[in-house]
């Protein structure tokens, strides 16, 4: 990936630990580095389930996730690794093991989506308290009933520790003192489990003045010399006051101060005010407003953009600062300082998500439960230091001489592009310029002896490592069943008893096989730490063995029941969700066969010595099953009629699909795949011997010679239950199509 025109090796570095190791990664970096980037090329390129949380409203919309507290029914307060029961201390209200999960109420598809997630974002980690951190390792060790950290899911944490740091009352920390050393998310216990990598990325896009790229390396290393006061103090004017002309903004420390120079700059402006409302619809947050529910603006008005442009034009970006040319009754127009053009602005829409597992896609998808539209702008002669996070300023007036927060003067400053467009209101003194002390520990720690090439080159071998091992695990299986299981305590429906025997008898069956299977993978982690010894040869051997006895013991007793009792259920009235249930194990469990199959090709990579880029290729390679399914949905989603939908069925039965497969796949009967195979005998697309045995073939033929008949019902009475409706139609329709000109049945 280039960024900016240049290979950023970092960048590169930090998407293959996430995308092709099982590594935690925290990515990091100074403010305008490419942090809000990479998270966008994660999302958009990474083959892994994954999902997006945030510390807050605000900054989940801007992440395009969810806040951690919706995601994870995360406790109000605060939460304590080892207390009993819960309490409160003051007006902190205290969570612990025991009572964290009182009031957690995950449904059956939350369950099943936190069982198929493989990688968590984190967003703006830094502004995120350990407990909470903790609270979430938990509840995902609980839930994928999995002990390792995070219960086995991958975490890539984004954020900069020097910035803004996570709030905690004083009653809080009272509280939470006796289990962390500090609230930053990187001193929660499980961090002591397993500390993630540390990636800071280097490359600076938004200042070019080496001078100020020092100056700001000082500020956010606690390193600043007189050198950096003396500098600074050149930009301390408090008289300044800008022209409307001059487009500045001011940084300051409080909400209450940066309204109250947006209004009065409005007021002073004349004519009268208009007023713009969003358009909301479903469910959306106050909280989550990324700009103001009612927008007052007048002719004048000085606006900051809060969003990228995402037209080709690209005529603005998040913080870029305009001034609102004219309004009339087509909307508002925009002019940039130095730019005659003007541009009718539209308005943009902000998404509340929610997160599902899709069976038939095998991936997670998003949900929209609500929308808020609204200019993308906000009065700008004014915004907070915290508002500014993730913004540029070409100018600045900042005002931080009432600075409360370590790494408010680091966060201001580090907003502007140059030194040039920098305004200071008030004197920063030496203490506005310190970082948290506990920060600087952690990150030296974590860089220390680590050379992350090496680091990467490992992690990916282990990755295949453990993508092999993988591939002869049940517990996705087991708790997928278990849950179905479970399920029927609150399930209505007709045959009940009999489904509950069904899936309880399945559920002991995969239990016998999982037993085996984790024997097996012992003998795997064995063979893998000695296997360069005879060049993989054992392995490889054991692999195939293990690989014929799983598929041949899964089939028998776990695909084919499963398929004929879809076939069963699905003839049932009243039964769809449990059938839908029924499809989404069907689809699971095969393709846990191709996984199965998929070991004994990593195993022959081994043996032939193929890189470990090549071996990675293996472990990612896109499903097939996978495939048939999204071309079939292609092809359906273009198509209106029968005959398209009968090319869909003859299509994935060509690539090797069994009837009962397709059907699954398709969410379809199975009688309409042998319907649409018959069409295509009649079509001549494929012969009567790719449906039916050949000594079948000659039975029927013979039957149909001695009744001298054309149709089914007398063959089949003839030869019984041995043959299907479905094979006779097969050697008939042959028949007719291979005739000079054929009779219809």
């Amino acid at each position: 990936m280039s960024t900016s025109g240049e290979v950023n090796i970092l960048f590169e570095q930090a998407y293959s630990f996430v995308n092709y190791s099982n590594r935690h990664v925290f990515l990091t970096g100074k403010a305008g580095t490419g942090k809000t980037t990479f998270l966008r090329h994660v999302r958009e390129h990474t083959s892994k389930k994954m999902a997006i949380v945030a510390p807050t409203g605000v900054a989940a919309i801007n992440a395009g996730g969810v806040t951690m507290h919706s995601f994870f029914h995360l406790p109000l307060g605060i939460y304590v690794p080892s207390a009993q029961g819960g309490f409160s201390s003051g007006s902190a209200l205290v969570t612990t093991p025991h009572t964290l999960f009182k009031n957690i109420r995950f449904n059956r598809e939350k369950i099943k989506l936190i069982n198929q997630l493989e990688l968590l974002v984190i967003d703006e980690v830094s502004m995120m308290r350990a407990d909470m951190l903790d609270a979430i390792d938990t509840i995902l060790r609980r839930f994928r009933n999995n002990p390792r950290p995070f219960g086995g899911l991958q975490v890539l944490y984004i954020g900069d520790l020097f910035q803004l740091p996570p709030v905690a009352g004083r009653e809080e920390w009272e509280v939470l003192r006796a289990h962390y050393r500090s609230p930053f998310f990187f001193d929660a216990h499980v961090i002591r489990e397993v500390c993630p990598v540390y990636i800071e990325l280097e490359k600076v896009y938004r200042q070019r003045d080496a001078t100020f790229v020092n100056l700001l390396n000082n500020i956010r290393n606690n390193r600043c010399t007189q050198a950096d006061f003396d500098l600074l103090q050149q930009y301390y004017k408090p008289a300044f006051t800008p022209s409307a002309e001059d487009n500045y903004i001011m940084l300051t420390t409080h909400n209450f101060k940066a309204e109250a120079v947006n209004q009065e700059a409005l007021q002073r402006l004349p004519g009268e005010a208009r007023t713009f409302d969003a358009e909301i619809t479903g469910e959306f947050s106050e909280k989550s407003y990324p700009v103001e529910k009612t927008l007052q603006l007048k002719e004048g008005a000085q606006i900051m953009f809060i969003k990228n442009d995402k037209g080709e034009a690209r005529r603005f970006y998040n913080g870029k600062i305009g001034v609102v040319k004219r309004i009339d009754h087509n909307g508002v127009y925009i002019q940039f300082p130095g730019d005659p053009e003007e541009f009718l602005l539209e308005t943009e829409k902000w998404k509340n998500i929610r997160y599902n597992y899709s069976d038939l896609e095998d991936s997670v998808k998003e949900e929209e439960l609500g929308s808020f539209s609204q200019y993308p702008i906000r009065l700008a002669w004014a915004v907070t230091i915290h508002k500014s996070q993730g913004l540029t300023f070409d100018k600045a007036v900042i005002d931080a001489g009432a600075s409360f927060a370590p790494g408010q003067v680091y966060v201001a400053l580090s907003r502007l592009t140059s030194l040039e467009g920098l305004v200071l209101h008030s004197v920063i003194q030496s203490h506005h310029m310190v970082s948290d002390d506990r920060v600087l520990p952690f990150i030296e720690q974590s860089q220390a002896g680590v050379n992350l090439a090496s680091l990467l080159q490992q992690s990916n071998a282990d990755f295949v490592m453990q993508s092999l091992v993988q591939c002869f695990e049940w517990e996705k299986l087991m708790t997928a069943w278990q849950d179905l299981y479970d399920s029927f305590a609150s399930r209505q429906m007709t045959g009940k008893p009999e489904e509950v025997l069904f899936v309880q008898t399945q559920v002991k069956k995969l239990a016998l096989q999982q037993e085996t299977a984790r024997k097996f993978c012992r003998q795997l982690q064995q063979l893998l730490a000695t296997g360069k010894n005879d060049g993989y040869a054992q392995l490889h051997a054991r692999a195939q063995s293990a690989a014929e006895y799983f598929t041949k013991l899964f089939t028998e007793e776990i695909v084919s029941p499963l398929m004929q009792r879809v076939k069963e259920v699905a003839v049932k009235t009243k039964q769809k969700k449990y059938t839908d249930d029924l499809q989404g194990l069907l689809l699971m469990a095969m393709r846990k066969k191709e996984t199965i199959q998929r070991a004994v090709q990593i195993t022959e990579g081994l043996v032939q010595n193929i890189s470990t880029e090549k071996l990675l290729d293996i472990v990612k390679a896109p499903s097939a099953i996978q495939a048939s399914i999204r071309k079939a949905g292609t092809t359906e989603g273009a198509a209106t009629d029968k005959k398209a939908s009968r090319l869909v069925t003859l299509e994935m039965f060509n690539d090797g699909r069994t009837a009962d497969e397709i059907a699954a796949m398709r969410e379809i009967t199975v009688s309409t795949v042998e319907a649409h195979l018959l069409e295509s005998i009649r079509m001549k697309e494929i012969h009567a011997s790719d449906l039916v045995a050949p000594e079948k073939i000659a039975v029927i033929e013979a039957a149909l010679d001695e009744l001298q008949v054309i149709y089914s019902g007398p063959v089949k009475e003839k030869l019984g239950d041995d043959y299907s409706y479905t094979e006779i139609r097969a050697v008939i329709y042959q028949r007719q199509a291979s005739a000079p000109k054929a009779e219809s049945e």
